[in-house]
């Protein structure tokens, strides 16, 4: 071997070497930069009056943080744990946007977020979380969340309109099926929160109309409310086929309840119809006796359902709930769907979450009634649908839809 070949043959394996070793540098910063932990937001009310429910979503979500992790976390990040961040919202619309303002400014590793419980706070977190380019998943059912043209939203339920397009002709169906005759006239005392005012606003557009219902009652208040007499006596004086009682906080669901007990317009006497789980949280029977709630039904976007049995076993044994409400399911499914979403995007970041987020396949919606796992340009969930839970043996059970039943409704033979 000449001189030359030597000096050339010995350049070509220092320079292999380099290049070895300059790959391996590379895969080794690669695997340093995969994070160990990808931070989720959950901002709920953890004090005032809608505590209960903020307490609830985070249950849901802590196992679905717990079962994520404990099956490996998010392959594309080299196994990463998600690591649950909690923000009280509190209890008013003020404290919720600064709440939010506070997330976001100190909060700034988080990925996307989930939360906000009432409408109201929800539209006012989500202006903040827009601007932020934060994508936030939420079970609020206002129809004005995905109507204001953001990018950064996304809605798993159901919104109100939909809701009580599909639910109340059902239980119409139901009501004429047990008592051979529809209901006629309808009375609707509601809260004045922002999935109050979207589900009454389309009963009161198009659905009463398409239903043939008759509005004889309508009163609104502010919660918290003070004393719920002067309602229900509106709703005894004109005795309507139908009552649809709408409470978003505990507080108030157990003052109409009594009133309706004490001016003898229980027990199906006046079939009571709620739009929110409020009205079946489990709290209820804490002030009034099964015999109280027997029969009212609620209209919601999710509830633990056939199919669910193990969750709800699980909530059961670890948290000491008896049920499993719409607020801890959906924030249960929300912590896959951000999971799936990290899987897709292949990197801890906000704007590629919101890319997978708005490009979901499409799969079958597993933790959401109705439809599939998709989103329209809205940011609202294709296809979503609903669930009627009604109060039996002081129990809420599903009874519809029939794939999702765990009981059989009934309807009072005389209204």
């Amino acid at each position: 071997m000449s001189t030359e070949d030597k000096t050339l043959n010995a350049l070509t394996r220092r320079e292999l070497l380099a290049t070895g070793a300059a790959s391996l540098g590379l895969f080794g910063v690669a695997r340093a930069q995969l994070p160990k932990e990808v931070k989720v937001g959950l901002i709920v009310p953890l004090s005032g009056i809608y505590t209960r429910p903020g307490q609830v979503m985070r249950m849901g979500a802590e196992m679905g943080i717990a079962h994520i992790n404990a099956q490996g976390g998010v392959k594309a990040l080299g196994g990463a744990k998600l690591k649950l961040v909690v923000i009280d919202c509190g209890d008013t619309t003020e404290k919720a946007k600064n709440a939010a303002q506070r997330m976001v400014a100190n909060e700034t590793e988080l990925v996307a977020a989930t939360g906000a419980y009432l409408s109201s706070f929800t539209l006012a977190v989500t202006e903040v979380t827009e601007r932020a380019k934060l994508p936030m998943l939420t079970l609020s059912y206002s129809d004005l969340l995905t109507e204001r043209g953001f990018k950064y939203i996304f809605q798993t339920a159901a919104p109100a309109s939909v809701q009580s397009a599909i639910g109340l002709p059902e239980l119409m169906k139901l009501a004429e099926a047990a008592s051979g005759k529809r209901p006629q006239t309808v009375a609707m005392i509601m809260d004045n929160t922002g999935t109050s005012v979207a589900t009454a606003k389309a009963l009161k557009e198009k659905v009463f109309a398409q239903l043939g219902l008759k509005l004889v009652v309508e009163e609104i208040w502010t919660p918290p409310l003070a004393d719920a007499t002067p309602l229900i006596q509106k709703v005894r004086s004109a005795r309507p086929d139908l009552l649809l009682f709408m409470p978003n906080a505990v507080s108030d669901a157990k003052l109409g309840l009594e009133k309706i007990k004490e001016f003898g317009l229980g027990q199906g006497r006046i079939p009571t119809v709620s739009f929110s789980i409020t009205i079946a949280e489990p709290d209820m029977l804490q002030s009034v006796s099964p015999d109280v709630v027997q029969g009212i039904m609620s209209i919601v976007a999710n509830w633990g359902s056939k199919g669910h049995e193990a969750l709800i076993n699980e909530l059961k044994m670890k948290y000491k709930e008896p049920w499993m409400t719409q607020n801890a399911i959906s924030t249960y499914g929300d912590m896959w769907l951000i999971k799936d979403a990290l899987e897709k995007a292949g990197k801890a970041d906000a704007q590629a979450v919101a890319g997978a987020f708005r490009n979901l396949d499409g799969a079958p919606a597993k933790y959401f009634p109705g439809g599939i796992l998709k989103f329209d340009d809205k940011g609202r969930r294709i296809g979503a649908g609903v669930v009627i839970v009604q109060w039996q043996s002081g129990v809420p059970v599903t009874v519809y839809p029939p794939n999702l039943a765990l009981g059989t409704p009934i309807w009072p033979k005389k209204s």
